[in-house]
């Protein structure tokens, strides 16, 4: 029994659960159909306004630069060779790695005697030649006199047979007489024949002779030439690399000994893309056109200007672009083999607009701002690429302002609220500050102690640590070498 009663009890309890739970599910159920039914509230919405930093269009006449890197070249720069063989006798004082040495040194000398040798037998084929030459000179005078004397034994002659003749016809002269008088003009005049044949072979003895001088003359200014090979000296002011040699060294004809360079005559060869150097070309700038080249030594940079001066004829096996060469002056400070950076002025531009990079869009265009605060896309013309900059043209922006920066975010229509930069002042010349005598004294020790400072450099470094006031830029540099 109680079983049973147990068993009924838990059926009726399971029972009243299943049907709680039931009407509970049937509740939720019309609540939500009745959320369902009901119209949706609306809420007020607020356009979103996106500050944006924003830059004035302001076109002006603006003068574009091409920065590249390059690097220097001697524009003078000689192979200093051996024209003898022999050993080294003599070596001069200055004949080393970066000697300073001026046109017409004598840099060394080679063993010179085999050269003298050959050179006194030559002078005495010389002698004998000109010996040679006086002498058929002098033969020359005697088969004239000789000729000379024959002719007047021949005229002698000629009148005694005339006279043989005259008695002949008158009757008192013999024919014996007439034939000895007539004989002895003919032998005359064979004197005479033989006396021009002498005088023709000493004129080709003086003609052999004159011959024979010039091929010793020859000899000996080649001789000379061999004796002054073993000489070398410098073929201008300059400074030697390479050199390979020493006293007592034996060096051949044509060997290689040193290199001789021009410090002072200086060129600058950078590579232009095939555009750049289109630009450039096409605006009739070229040839002419000023260049800065500026190299980074401790902090101060050395700057020399100059001009372009031709163009490479071919691109070179693997390469693109042009390879220009421009002459510099006032060098002073550089050498040959500095990495550098030129600056190349290009023509002015009239109605141009310097921008930040990032305002222009892959597609050239900007985002201006209305009169509304909203954007509106206005496509522009991209004339150059300065650095972070960039030189635009667009009538239609004259007077209003860009976005400087653009963002994903940011499109046509979108309501912003622009952002001028702050008035910062830009000074005229460089920033100028006053050091303390602390201060002073070890940027001074500093750059007195760097013994890679060129000597001019150095003392325009100097001069300027010791003014009143010294530009900021100077300071940083040496310190961030210093590491301070």
């Amino acid at each position: 029994m109680r079983f049973l009663r147990r068993s009924l009890v838990g059926l009726f309890l399971m029972g009243l659960t299943l049907g709680i739970l039931a009407y509970a599910g049937n509740m939720v159920r019309g609540a939500v159909q009745e959320r369902l039914a009901q119209e949706p509230r609306s809420f007020p919405q607020r356009e979103r306004v996106i500050a944006v930093n924003v830059v004035p269009y302001v076109a002006e006449t603006l003068t574009p630069e091409l920065n590249v890197f390059g690097e220097l070249l001697a524009r003078q720069t000689l192979a200093v060779r051996t024209s003898a063989n022999g050993t080294v006798t003599e070596v001069s004082p200055n004949f080393i790695e970066g000697g300073q040495v001026q046109a017409g040194d004598v840099l060394l000398r080679i063993d010179p005697v085999t050269a003298q040798e050959a050179l006194a037998r030559v002078q005495a084929d010389m002698r004998d030649a000109e010996a040679g030459v006086r002498d058929a000179d002098r033969a020359l005078i005697l088969a004239r006199d000789e000729l000379a004397a024959a002719e007047v034994q021949a005229e002698l002659r000629l009148q005694a047979l005339q006279r043989q003749q005259d008695l002949q016809d008158r009757g008192v002269g013999t024919a014996p007489a007439l034939e000895a008088a007539e004989l002895a003009v003919s032998t005359a005049n064979q004197t005479v024949l033989s006396r021009r044949q002498g005088v023709a072979n000493a004129e080709a003895a003086i003609d052999q002779a004159a011959s024979t001088l010039a091929r010793v003359e020859i000899n000996l200014a080649e001789a000379e030439r061999r004796l002054a090979d073993t000489t070398l000296v410098a073929a201008f002011d300059g400074t030697l690399t390479g050199v390979s040699t020493a006293p007592g060294a034996l060096v051949t004809a044509n060997e290689q000994v040193a290199e001789l360079v021009d410090p002072t005559a200086l060129e600058a060869s950078f590579r232009l893309s095939t555009s750049q150097y289109a630009t450039l070309a096409a605006s009739g700038a070229l040839i002419g056109a000023p260049v800065q080249v500026t190299l980074d030594v401790s902090g101060v940079d050395l700057v020399a200007e100059g001009a372009i001066s031709r163009v490479s004829a071919t691109v070179g096996e693997g390469q693109t672009g042009r390879v220009i060469f421009a002459q510099l002056e006032d060098v002073q400070g550089f050498r040959p083999g500095d990495f550098v950076t030129v600056r190349v002025e290009e023509p002015a531009m009239d109605g141009v607009a310097r921008v930040p990079a990032s305002a222009l869009a892959a597609d050239n265009s900007v985002l201006a701002v209305t009169s509304e605060n909203r954007l509106r896309e206005v496509e522009v013309e991209l004339l150059r690429r300065q650095g972070n900059d960039v030189l635009i043209r667009a009538r239609q922006l004259t007077g209003q302002s860009i976005v400087a920066e653009r963002t994903p975010l940011l499109g046509a229509g979108i309501a912003v609220e622009p952002i001028v930069p702050g008035g910062a002042v830009v000074a005229d010349g460089p920033e100028m500050i006053v050091l303390e005598p602390e201060r002073r004294d070890r940027l001074i020790a500093a750059i007195e102690g760097n013994a890679y400072i060129p000597a001019d450099a150095k003392e325009r470094i100097l001069r300027q640590l010791r003014q009143p006031e010294v530009p900021a830029a100077v300071v940083e540099r040496i310190e961030a070498r210093m590491g301070g």
